[in-house]
């Protein structure tokens, strides 16, 4: 067995060799890699000049679907769904903050809490 391993030793390496050559030569960049489709690219361009119009407003309105509400610190807001495994403090009985987690369900309230309140 050893012997039959060692006649096809040369031949694995010179095949590992070819192969690992190919690979090189397609991972090389070539020329071809490097160059803009100047056809493609000017076909883009004109297509864009011709359609600005439409393509504008509508630019407009996608980039304006978010909308945003500013609430001023210390308003109290209402929970739209319900929020998993939250990191919370609890009281203990004898009034001692408790690292704990639960769900919060919607509908609950959430504001912050002053800072000189425990």
């Amino acid at each position: 067995m050893t012997g039959l391993l060692e006649a096809l030793q040369p031949v694995l390496a010179l095949v590992l060799g070819v192969l690992l050559d190919l690979l090189r030569q397609r991972a090389r960049p070539t020329s071809e890699d490097g160059e803009a489709d100047a056809a493609t690219r000017d076909r883009l361009r004109e297509q864009v000049r011709r359609h600005w119009m439409v393509l504008l407003p509508l630019a407009a309105l996608l980039a304006g679907c978010t909308r945003t509400i500013y609430v001023p610190h210390g308003t109290p807001v209402r929970l739209r769904e319900t929020v998993k495994d939250v990191k919370v403090w609890v009281k203990d009985a004898d009034g001692e903050p408790v690292a704990g987690r639960m769900d919060i369900p919607e509908g609950w309230y959430s504001l912050p809490m002053p800072k000189d309140a425990d």
